[in-house]
């Protein structure tokens, strides 16, 4: 690849110096009498290619160790049709295999209660939609501890005027590793997670956050989705200064 740059890179450099042929039956190169015009070109030309090559590395680098993935939230197929349909993204991101994960909540479709509510999101052990949510499984629970310790237990969420949107950092799941949640759903429930304090044995299997609204399968994505939002975000953010200001 290096090599293909150079070439190239190098015949463009050469096409644009206008060098004098003193034998026009010898027309043939020789790089032992370049014009120092010539031998400038070449070595602007190897300095790009070294810039672009050494891009190239930065950003393979990049790949190997930062992991995002995507997940596009649906309303369940066995939800009833005076259930709430609630829709939008959960992206994630994750710098390095041992890093914490961050995670970006999108989502919309909740009731527009004049109050303010909480919703539960967890991960579930499967990735099978084909009978919506209820077929994802229990909670993912790959170490075999009790609610709210799964690495998937994301909490409960503010829903203001029907929609949600938080960004969580320090979480404990993972996109790398043997306890990857790629490939497993992501499921929003009807009701708030009583972080296990509810006093029964469902509460420390799920916390008792109700029927299952809607889900998605975790599949890994590259960088652009989380990219889009961060802008978001940040535009947000010079918003709600400017109007405390």
């Amino acid at each position: 690849m290096l090599a293909f740059l150079l070439c190239g890179l190098l015949l463009a450099a050469r096409g644009s110096v206008t060098q004098p042929v003193s034998d026009q039956k010898d027309s043939s190169f020789d790089l032992a009498e370049t014009t120092p015009d010539l031998a400038e070109k070449i070595t602007e030309t190897h300095a790009k290619v070294l810039e672009i090559w050494m891009e190239m590395g930065r950003r393979r680098e990049a790949d190997a160790s930062e992991k995002y993935a995507i997940c596009q939230v649906q309303p369940s197929a066995s939800l009833a049709t005076d259930q709430p349909r609630v829709t939008g993204l959960v992206l994630f991101r994750q710098l390095s295999p041992g890093s914490r994960l961050e995670a970006f909540f999108d989502l919309e479709g909740f009731p527009a209660e004049p109050n303010v509510s909480s919703r539960a999101i967890h991960v579930h052990q499967y990735g099978d939609l084909s009978q919506g949510c209820e077929s994802t499984g229990p909670h993912y629970n790959p170490m075999s501890v009790p609610h709210p310790q799964h690495p998937g237990d994301f909490g409960n969420f503010v829903v203001r005027d029907g929609r949600l949107w938080k960004l969580r950092t320090g979480l404990t799941a993972s996109l790398a590793g043997p306890h990857s949640i790629l490939g497993r759903a992501v499921v929003v429930h009807a009701g708030e997670d009583d972080m296990g304090q509810g006093g029964n044995q469902a509460s420390l299997a799920n916390g008792n956050a109700g029927r299952r609204l809607a889900c998605c399968v975790v599949g890994a994505s590259n960088y652009e989705a989380w990219d889009r939002q961060a802008q978001e975000r940040k535009k947000r953010r010079r918003e709600s200064e400017c109007k405390a200001a």
